[in-house]
C-alpha cells in the first residue's frame, strides 16, 4: 500500500497549504489573469497594461502591487517609468498549464 494512504499526516503542512491558496486567490481575479496574460508577451508598464485590459491606470497599479506581492511580476525602473514583466518560468508555466486545462478540460 502507499505510504501516503496509510498516513494520518497531511500530504503538505498547513502553512504551504496556505501559501498556495493565497496564490491561487491572487489569480481569481479576472483583470490581474489578463495583465499576466498579456505579460506573457513581454515587458510593458502600467498605460500598456491599462490600454489592453480596459481597466484604469490606478487600478492596474492596484493590481501589479498585489501580483508583486505575491511574486507573480518584477518591477524595472526606467527614469519615471515602470515596467513589468512575470517574475519567472515558473509563473508562465502556471498559466499556461491554467489555459491549457481550461481550453482542454
Amino acid at each position: 500500500m502507499d505510504d501516503l494512504q496509510t498516513t494520518t499526516q497531511p500530504v503538505i503542512d498547513e502553512l504551504i497549504a496556505a501559501q498556495v491558496a493565497e496564490l491561487f486567490s491572487a489569480l481569481s481575479d479576472t483583470s490581474r489573469v489578463q495583465i499576466l496574460s498579456a505579460l506573457m508577451q513581454g515587458e510593458m508598464n502600467v498605460g500598456d497594461l491599462a490600454e489592453i485590459v480596459g481597466i484604469s491606470h490606478s487600478a492596474v497599479s492596484h493590481h501589479m502591487r498585489h501580483l508583486r506581492q505575491m511574486r507573480l511580476v518584477r518591477a524595472r525602473k526606467d527614469g519615471r517609468h515602470v515596467y513589468y514583466c512575470l517574475d519567472d518560468d515558473h509563473v508562465r508555466d502556471l498559466l499556461r498549464r491554467g489555459l491549457e486545462h481550461v481550453r482542454h478540460g
